[in-house]
């Protein structure tokens, strides 16, 4: 899978210090080469930039189901009947 890289031309950045486990050191360096970033930051940029989509996607599907399961017997059964019906129709034309 080819890894989208994340520009950040144009913003500013922060210099902060860390102080890191050498295992955690060892992840970024794998990370970072992996993924061909040009630095430690751009490796925690990228990772960084991936968590957030990855709580975007949750939040996504959280909302999701909240809705589902908001809705009654009746509007469950015609949600449910609509699939049906999207899901003969596109069947059928694959067929």
């Amino acid at each position: 899978m080819k890894h989208k890289r994340i520009s950040l031309t144009g913003f500013r950045k922060s210099r902060k210090t860390f102080s890191l486990s050498r295992d955690a050191v060892a992840y970024l360096e794998t990370y970072r080469n992996e993924r061909k970033e040009s630095s430690l930051s751009g490796a925690v940029e990228a990772l960084i930039h991936e968590r957030r989509q990855q709580e975007e996607a949750a939040r996504l599907a959280a909302q999701t189901r909240a809705y589902y399961d908001s809705l009654t017997p009746a509007a469950q059964e015609e949600s449910e009947a609509w699939g049906r019906f999207a899901e003969s129709e596109l069947t059928d034309s694959e067929a």
